[in-house]
This record gives structure tokens, C-alpha cells and sequence, in this order.
């Protein structure tokens, strides 16, 4: 069967295009240009670049390749959609009749589109099962009591302000939420927080959104979160199991291992 995947930055849409490969998937790709890697063009059979905005032509295109599954994969930076985005005639409708402008009413307005075009949104992770965090330690190093604890309260908060499309992450240092991610995405958010708590550990939770699927905005890490962490003082990684991928995995655990950088998957 033929899939379309729709390719943001990062890493995941690589590595879900070589999974596709290994699988024996036919993909085409449709690869967004203010945010995909050219290295797009050399794992898939076939290449599309569009624009932020272009919906009618992301249609034509999936129509013209007898496509009717398609996945999205990579991330679309928030700030972006809203400040780049030049939407064609379909997508000004859509944005007309959206009763908030935020990223999930945005793509879930998009997808129902695309189901009214016969083209369905599979989970973005069905390629890439292997990756999502299994439960429990996942470094040598297990978080420590105080760790445990703001893990603990920053799981609440960030659950409490998951359905509101303001962010994954929350920083927490000594109980207190010290900073909540929005558009500037995980990294700056920790620089914020790491400003505010002169020297102080930190613990980095990150949840996924409030919804049962997992078709878009899926929470990612990956080796590059490490030195991030290492620069911010932050010491303890808590993420959600088998909803959180984490990219280039083997190297991001040996990098945490030697940073004495506690991973930790928590159980639904």
C-alpha cells in the first residue's frame, strides 16, 4: 500500500522514511519547505516540497498519487504556523470557521478536510513503534528522591495544561513550576527557567497533549535534548511511556549516562 508522509524538521521524519524503506512501504513524501530536511528527497521514492499554507495542493497532491493514508511526521514550529503561514484559498475558509486559532484546532480542522477527501491520518508513530519510551528507568542513574518528587508534581501540571495547546514540557525545581513551555518549544523554555533558579537543579517533564489519538504532536526527544540539559542544569528527564518518542535512542542513553542524567518513562 502507498503512504503519504507529510515531513516536518527533526530527525523523526528521516527516521520514519527509512523504517518505511526497511518495511517495504511505498511512501511519497510531502515535505514542508520552511521546515524539512533535502535529506528528505534521498529517502523517499518521491518528493513534493510545498509551503506552510498550500492545502489545496498537499490534496492535489495525495489525489494525484492514488494516496488515502497519510501520516505527519516532524515537528511545525508553533511560532511559525502563525507567523509564516500564507494559506491558500481552502486553508483562509478553514481559518475562518475555527473557533480558536490554536495548533490542534488548526490540524484538526486540516484532517477533517482530509477525511472529506477520502484521505485518512494514521498515528505518526506507526512506523516508528520501536522508539516510543517503554515504562520505568531508562538510564543507569534513577531519578533521586528530591527528583521524584518534583517529577511527581510536574507531571500534574503538565497534565493540567496539556489540553490547552500551550506546550508538552514544564520545568520544576524544588516543587515549583519554574517555567511552562508555549511556542519558543523545550530548549528555550529550559534557558528560561535555568535564568530564574540561580544554579538550582531541574527536572524536565514532558507529557503528551490531552487527547486519545496520537496523529500529530507527538512528544519527541532525542540526543539533541542532552546538552541542553547539561547547559540548563536540568538532571532529570521524565517522559511519558509509549507515548514519547525518543530518536537516535541508543545514543541518547549512553549521552545521558555520561552526563549522570536520570530518563525515567512514567506509566500511564
Amino acid at each position: 500500500m502507498r503512504y503519504g508522509l507529510i515531513a516536518g524538521n527533526g530527525r523523526f521524519p528521516l527516521l520514519a522514511l527509512e523504517s518505511a524503506r526497511r518495511l517495504g512501504h511505498d511512501v511519497t513524501a510531502i515535505a514542508i519547505e520552511e521546515e524539512a530536511a533535502k535529506e528528505v528527497e534521498t529517502l523517499a521514492p518521491r518528493c513534493h516540497w510545498i509551503s506552510l499554507g498550500q492545502l489545496s495542493k498537499l490534496i492535489d497532491i495525495l489525489k494525484r498519487d492514488g494516496i488515502t493514508e497519510v501520516v505527519m511526521c516532524g515537528q511545525v514550529k508553533h511560532a511559525k504556523i502563525f507567523s509564516s503561514i500564507r494559506p491558500d484559498w481552502r486553508l483562509a475558509k478553514l481559518l475562518a470557521t475555527l473557533p480558536s486559532k490554536n495548533t490542534g484546532g488548526l490540524i484538526g480542522g486540516v484532517i477533517r478536510i482530509l477525511e472529506d477527501e477520502g484521505i485518512h491520518l494514521r498515528e505518526s508513530t506507526f512506523l516508528l513503534k520501536p522508539l516510543l519510551a517503554a515504562a520505568g528507568p531508562l538510564t543507569k542513574r534513577k531519578p533521586g528522591k528530591d527528583e521524584v518528587a518534583d517529577i511527581e508534581y510536574g507531571r500534574r501540571v503538565a497534565n493540567a495544561l496539556a489540553g490547552f495547546d500551550v506546550g508538552q514540557s514544564v520545568a520544576i525545581c524544588e516543587r515549583a513550576c519554574v517555567a511552562v513551555e508555549a511556542m519558543e518549544g523545550t530548549d528555550s523554555m529550559l534557558r528560561r527557567a535555568a535564568g530564574l533558579v540561580n544554579g538550582r537543579p531541574l527536572s524536565l517533564v514532558k507529557v503528551a497533549r490531552g487527547r486519545e489519538h496520537m496523529l500529530f504532536d507527538v512528544p519527541v526527544v532525542g540526543l539533541s535534548t542532552i546538552p541542553v540539559m547539561q547547559e540548563t542544569g536540568a538532571t532529570a528527564l521524565a517522559v511519558e511511556a509509549g507515548r514519547t518518542l525518543l530518536l537516535d535512542r541508543e545514543a541518547m542513553l549512553e549521552a545521558a549516562d555520561r552526563a549522570k542524567i536520570a530518563i525515567i518513562g512514567m506509566e500511564a
